[in-house]
C-alpha cells in the first residue's frame, strides 16, 4: 500500500510512519523538515509546507493520504481538494473535542457536535498558517475548528473519508508529558500530590496502540467516523498511579488533595496537574474521560496493558530524554509547597 503521511515526524506522525513501514507499506511524508526522521528506514520525504506547496505532491498517486496536522478548515479544505484525484481515501485524524457537551459519560460518535460563530471562523482564518498554530490548536476554538476540518475532508472526497477522533494519546516522544510526568514523578518516590478524589475516571490511549490501529483500518479501506480512545475498561486516577508505583518499584505513597484545595491554589487544570479536569470548574466536560469507543474496538482496535504504557514511556524518557524539564506536571518546589500547605488544613 502507498501511503502519504501529512506531517509523520512528531509524535503521532512518527509512530504512523514506524507502524506502516513495519507493515512494509511504501510511505511518503510531506512536511516542512523542522523535524528529523529518526529509526525508521525506507521513507521518502517531500519537503513542503501544506499551505503553498500542495502542487509538490499533485505528480503522484497514492492509496491513502492521513492527515496529522489538519487543524484549520482552510488548510484541510486545500489538501483535500489538491489530493482527491490522488488518492483513493482520506484519513483526518480529528479530536475527542469535536463534541459540543460531554458532561455525561459514555457519549459516542453521533453526538452532538461544537459550533463556531462567523466571528470565530473569520478569526481563526486570520491565523498566520506559515508560524505555529497552538493559540488556536489549544483554545476554545480548537474542537469547533476539527468539526469545520472534518467536513472539509468530506466535503472533498464524499464517502472516501475515514475519520479519527482520538482521545488522550499517550507515550514515547509525547511533546505533551501528560503520562510522562506522573511516570517520572512517581518514579522518584517520596510523597506524591495528587488530585482527588482517587476514584475519578481517567481515559488515554497509548500512541503505538492507536498509530497500529489506522494502519489496519487503511488496510482495510475503512471510511466512517470512529473515537478512538481506551482503555476498554474505566481506569481511576489512583488506578493509573498504583500502576505507576508498582512499574517503578518506588516508595511513592500519594496525598489526595481535594478539588477546592487545589483549585484555591491555583492550580492549572492538565498542565500543572496532568489529565485532571476538575469536576466542578468544568461541568460540560465531566465525561470526556469516558467517551465511548466500541465503535472502533468493534472494528478492531486493541489496547495494551496500562502496565506495558507506563513502562514503555518511561523507558523512553530515561534512554532519550534523560533530566528534560517536563512539560506538563508542578515543579519540586511547589509541589512541596502545596503539600505543606494541604497538611496544614488537616
Amino acid at each position: 500500500m502507498r501511503l502519504l503521511i501529512l506531517g509523520g515526524t512528531r509524535f503521532l506522525g512518527y509512530h504512523l510512519a514506524h507502524a506502516a513501514a513495519h507493515r512494509h507499506h511504501d510511505v511518503t511524508l510531506f512536511n516542512r523538515g523542522k523535524h528529523a526522521v529518526v529509526g525508521i528506514r525506507g521513507i521518502d520525504t517531500i519537503i513542503g509546507d501544506r499551505n503553498t506547496d500542495l502542487g509538490k505532491l499533485q505528480r503522484c498517486e497514492w492509496d491513502a493520504v492521513i492527515d496529522t496536522s489538519g487543524y484549520l478548515p482552510r488548510s484541510v479544505k486545500a489538501s483535500a481538494e489538491a489530493l482527491a484525484a490522488a488518492v483513493e481515501r482520506y484519513i483526518f485524524v480529528s479530536s475527542l473535542s469535536v463534541y459540543k457537551d460531554c458532561s455525561v459519560s459514555g457519549i459516542d460518535e453521533t453526538a452532538p457536535l461544537a459550533e463556531l460563530t462567523s466571528e470565530q471562523l473569520n478569526q481563526a482564518n486570520a491565523v498566520d498558517t506559515s508560524g505555529p498554530v497552538s493559540a488556536i490548536t489549544y483554545g476554545k476554538m480548537y474542537g469547533g475548528l476539527k468539526v469545520l476540518c472534518e467536513q472539509a475532508a468530506e466535503d472533498a472526497l464524499p464517502n472516501r473519508v475515514l475519520t479519527i477522533r482520538p482521545g488522550v494519546i499517550v507515550g514515547a516522544y509525547d511533546y505533551t508529558d501528560r503520562l510522562t510526568y506522573w511516570a517520572v514523578r512517581v518514579a522518584q518516590g517520596g510523597e506524591v500530590l495528587a488530585p482527588g478524589p482517587p476514584q475519578r475516571y481517567v481515559q488515554f490511549i497509548d500512541v503505538r496502540d492507536v498509530a497500529d490501529w489506522i494502519i489496519q483500518m487503511a488496510e482495510q479501506r475503512h471510511t466512517g467516523i470512529y473515537n478512538a480512545t481506551g482503555p476498554r475498561e474505566m481506569e481511576t486516577m489512583a488506578g493509573l498511579l498504583e500502576a505507576c508505583r508498582t512499574v517503578s518499584a518506588s516508595d511513592a505513597h500519594f496525598t489526595w488533595a481535594s478539588e477546592q484545595f487545589l483549585l484555591g491554589e491555583r492550580v492549572t487544570p492538565w498542565t500543572e496537574m496532568p489529565l485532571w479536569l476538575p469536576e466542578d470548574a468544568i461541568p460540560h466536560m465531566r465525561g470526556f474521560m469516558a467517551v465511548s469507543s466500541q465503535r472502533a474496538v468493534a472494528a478492531g482496535l486493541h489496547c495494551r496493558s496500562l502496565d506495558d504504557t507506563i513502562d514503555h514511556t518511561s523507558r523512553w524518557y530515561a534512554a532519550e530524554e534523560p533530566g528534560r524539564r517536563l512539560r506538563a506536571g508542578l515543579e519540586a518546589d511547589r509541589e512541596r509547597q502545596l503539600l505543606q500547605k494541604w497538611h496544614s488544613t488537616k
